[in-house]
């Protein structure tokens, strides 16, 4: 496969705007994401109190995710996610000035991470479903599905390593501030789209009869129940590795918060050659076979970085995992909106979306264990 055809999204102006914006928004959000995390485990020494912040980061779009898809079916999705961007970056200015002045404490950033996650329960159906009507070409959906995952692990890649530098030098406000100067990118990129126009949906149902139906969809459509399934499964019993690596940053490697940083943008940095590889591959490809396979090597990689006390070593691996983790949820992504019937995109979605948040239970399950440590 030709250079040219693994960016041929790109044709499309609207997902280029898309792009750009979000390029510069997600570097933010992983900036903040670690400076939480570090803030967080630097004050309270406490794995409990570190996955409890996992928890409260996705629990509520556990918890509402099937609204925000029915919303995303029932209203215009562009100006859901327009809406769902500007209660960010108001989230990230609130944050931002308690740090500053210092009048905060561990429940506080807490109870907005909660807010955040809350706000994301109807952007992330919004969001992924508008990234149909934004390609022009629908056999460019799959390039532009693993283009999207290849810039979200590109800012995971750069964000925490600049995010552990910022938190040395400048201290955390520094972090929360940038994020919230980011959304001005997502936000400017969504008003200069030129969107169809879209038609007037029809309202004469309610909610509870909206999520029926998307549930009886999916039992009924077996590609989407059997993908659904089993990112469900790697979520809960897989996915919560990520809440301790602040714990083996510090207490197994003796770093600091640029050595959290460094681990976590290597994991991205595996995501980020995954998402390019699958960007590359001939239409045809059978996406099945690659996630098996990539499943695998997901979880050899971990099983190696989890009994690792060598550094370098470790970092190696913890790119094997980005790669792996990156294929089940990009090819996942790619099997169900190719799938998805438009008007169940969002409902669909908020399934996806929910069989990934359900590692938030495991997460504070696992860390609870290691309370008295």
């Amino acid at each position: 496969m030709s250079k040219i055809s693994t960016f041929n999204a790109f044709k499309s102006r609207n997902y280029r705007l898309y792009f750009a914006g979000q390029s510069v928004s997600l570097l933010g959000t992983w900036m903040q994401k670690t400076a939480v995390s570090w803030v967080i485990y630097s004050q309270t020494h406490s794995k409990f109190m570190l996955g409890l912040t996992l928890f409260a980061s996705l629990f509520p779009s556990f918890l509402f995710s099937f609204l925000g898809g029915v919303v995303s079916d029932r209203y215009n999705r562009f100006k859901v996610l327009l809406v769902t961007q500007v209660a960010s970056m108001v989230q990230a200015i609130l944050l931002t000035a308690l740090v500053f002045f210092g009048s905060y404490s561990v429940w506080v950033i807490m109870a907005l991470t909660a807010l955040l996650g809350l706000i994301n329960a109807f952007d992330v159906p919004a969001r992924q479903s508008l990234v149909y009507e934004m390609v022009n070409d629908k056999a460019d959906l799959p390039n532009a599905l693993a283009l999207n995952s290849s810039m979200v692990n590109l800012s995971r890649l750069i964000g925490p390593g600049i995010a552990g530098l910022i938190l040395e030098k400048f201290g955390d406000s520094v972090c929360f501030g940038a994020n919230a100067v980011s959304f001005i990118a997502v936000i400017g990129s969504l008003l200069m789209m030129h969107l169809p126009k879209v038609a007037e949906r029809r309202r004469s149902k309610n909610v509870l009869t909206d999520l029926k139906e998307g549930f009886q969809y999916i039992q009924n459509t077996p590609t989407i129940k059997f993908i659904l399934l089993m990112l469900a499964s790697v979520s809960l019993f897989v996915l919560p590795f990520s809440t301790l690596i602040p714990v083996y940053a510090k207490d197994i490697f003796k770093g600091t918060a640029s050595t959290f940083g460094i681990i976590d943008s290597v994991i991205g940095l595996g995501a980020f050659g995954g998402g390019i590889f699958l960007a590359s591959l001939s239409a045809g490809t059978d996406l099945k076979k690659i996630l098996a396979i990539n499943t695998l090597v997901f979880g050899v990689g971990l099983i190696v970085f989890s009994h690792m006390h060598n550094y370098p070593v470790a970092l190696l691996f913890s790119a094997i995992i980005g790669f792996g983790m990156m294929s089940q949820i990009t090819i996942g992504n790619t099997i169900i909106q190719t799938t998805a019937s438009p008007e169940m995109r969002g409902r669909v979605i908020s399934y996806y979306a929910m069989a990934f948040l359900g590692c938030s239970r495991l997460a504070v399950c696992s860390l609870v264990r290691f309370r008295k440590k």
